[in-house]
């Protein structure tokens, strides 16, 4: 159990790194064709689509000009759970919460919720 924890803990790092740069092609290898992002919109489905997600959420909060904080995270064998919040020029976030499911190295399954305030 031990090395699946340690497993998820990584790939989830690696998943926050790719964000903080804003790095696309680093990111999207966290996640597979099957791979689903449940939003409060719709759940997206697949690489293009989570893609294009993630290529939004950049104009959002663009690279060294976003500030990040992750306030709690619970990790326990796939699974991790982070509450975050986040300020950039463009949007203000005071509540986020994500949840991932993380099998062999790939994020299957991922949710988040957030409150959004335009600026």
């Amino acid at each position: 159990m031990q090395t699946l924890q340690m497993t998820s803990e990584s790939v989830f790092q690696h998943h926050l790194k790719a964000l903080a740069n804003n790095d696309l092609n680093e990111l999207i290898k966290d996640y597979t064709e099957e791979s689903e992002v449940w939003t409060p919109e719709r759940a997206i489905v697949g690489l293009k689509d989570i893609s294009s997600f993630f290529s939004y959420a950049f104009t959002l909060f663009p690279k060294d000009k976003t500030k990040l904080e992750i306030k709690k995270m619970i990790a326990k064998d796939n699974k991790v759970y982070i509450v975050w919040i986040a300020d950039s020029p463009i949007v203000n976030v005071p509540f986020a919460t994500d949840s991932f499911e993380i099998k062999e190295g790939k994020i299957l399954w991922q949710s988040t919720a957030f409150q959004m305030v335009q600026k």
